[in-house]
């Protein structure tokens, strides 16, 4: 081999990084749903494709738990390549996620899915006990040597770009400080969840957008701002308040997929590109779309049927009790159908369930009328009537709420953690959780 073969061998591989990698390969998205365990699964990302979102991440998988075992056939059961539909050409963009606390388990996980996705995520927010007792997520945010390896380990290793998706301390200073290392260990976009890793469960609290305006005015990489997003008005709020490139929502966009669906689109379903992709009927309120949710939930279900790979049932369920939650309060021998559904045919089951709400919801003539279940129709009362006419304001809150046959947000009541709201307001005046 002579001197220049050598020379050509030892050349790094070349990627974008940066603004580049969010311009060129991401297409400079706004609109993002984030890692969920369990939920962003691929028949529910092509559902959050289609009402808006512009990137979406895989739940979070255990490095450690994929790369102990190199069998294909366990590794499909966290992202299926098998079936060439996780991260083919209609699940792009893509970034997968991955927890871990060892550098070569990372690296090799990594490494498996590359030519997949868009990018690696290191996940460095997770708050719950599994991720204390697994040592991982935001439970090694005082680790910063370790971290640092982790993340440069996949910035000079891999053909895609690295990025991280971390919680803030409980100063600026210090979650500043966080971020600049994690950008110095080749972190080419940062998502800033502006929650402490404290702040979990009935104790969520606010999010502090201060914090993620900060880190967004120390580094020099794309910023995602993560957290207190529940309507479409929040959305622009955020990136305003926050000067992030990009919003990403969690439980917000699990309760209301078209989130990210403005009501200026001409159809209820639009895909990133604006094209209409359902005939859904809509109603609008501010400057966002509400589709009845036992249509969204038929729309998942014929995702689900249409894939070769597979989805839990764990996930079609936990999926079908948020969307149709604001009824199933009222509809409770549905609640309990869908809470006792299993097996083979389970996702047939779903299905039957699901028309049954939409029967019960909708209009059946514009007389009004009786269901074939004898219920009289939800929706009569509605007739002639503005969304604006019918959104109800929760007297203790003081919360908005929709009519319960739309998708909306779930707000949980706070407990404790009102006594140290990070937007400085006083107790009595944080009474909720947005997400």
């Amino acid at each position: 081999m002579c001197v220049e073969d050598t020379a050509i061998d030892k050349t790094p591989f070349r990627k974008l990084s940066g603004y580049d990698f969010y311009r060129d390969v991401l297409g400079s998205p706004k609109y993002v749903v984030a890692p969920m365990v369990d939920q962003s699964e691929l028949a529910w990302r092509l559902l959050s494709r289609r009402y808006g979102a512009q990137l979406v991440y895989t739940p979070m998988i255990n490095a450690k738990i994929f790369s102990l075992n190199s069998s294909q056939k366990h590794r499909d059961k966290f992202f299926d390549i098998t079936h060439a539909e996780e991260g083919g050409s209609s699940d792009r963009p893509l970034i997968v996620q991955f927890c871990a606390n060892d550098p070569d388990q990372l690296l090799a996980s990594a490494q498996a899915v590359q030519d997949h996705c868009d990018a690696i995520d290191l996940n460095l927010g997770c708050p719950q006990e599994i991720a204390r007792s697994g040592h991982y997520g935001s439970f090694l945010q005082d680790e910063w040597d370790l971290i640092y390896k982790l993340v440069n380990t996949l910035h000079t290793q891999l053909k895609i770009p690295v990025t991280a998706k971390f919680r803030v301390f409980p100063t600026t200073e210090k979650t500043v400080s966080y971020a600049r290392m994690l950008e110095s260990a080749g972190a080419q976009i940062l998502t800033c969840h502006g929650r402490i890793r404290e702040q979990r469960g009935h104790n969520t609290g606010l999010a502090d957008w201060s914090k993620i305006r900060a880190v967004k005015e120390a580094v020099s990489v794309p910023v995602f701002a993560n957290g207190n997003i529940s309507f479409w008005e929040d959305v622009h709020k955020c990136l305003e308040e926050t000067g992030a490139d990009a919003v990403m929502s969690a439980e917000g966009q699990l309760y209301n997929p078209a989130l990210f669906a403005p009501a200026a689109s001409t159809a209820a379903g639009v895909d990133a590109s604006g094209t209409t992709t359902s005939t859904l009927v809509k109603r609008t309120y501010g400057e966002g779309i509400y589709i009845p949710h036992a249509e969204l939930a038929l729309e998942y279900l014929d995702i689900v049927k249409s894939l070769k790979t597979k989805t839990t049932l764990s996930a079609v369920k936990g999926h079908l009790f948020k969307l149709m939650r604001p009824a199933l309060s009222r509809e409770k021998d549905l609640r309990e159908r869908l809470g006792k559904i299993s097996g083979p045919h389970a996702v047939d089951q779903y299905i039957e369930v699901a028309e049954e709400m939409k029967n019960r919801m909708e209009v059946s003539s514009p007389s009004g009328g009786r269901s074939t279940s004898g219920r009289l129709r939800d929706e009569v009362e509605a007739a002639g009537k503005s969304i604006d006419e019918l959104v109800a304001i929760e007297p203790t809150s003081g919360l908005k709420v929709l009519p319960h046959w739309l998708a909306q947000p779930y707000f949980r009541p706070l407990t404790h953690l009102c006594q140290v709201d990070l937007k400085g307001r006083p107790a009595s005046q944080c009474v909720c959780t947005p997400h």
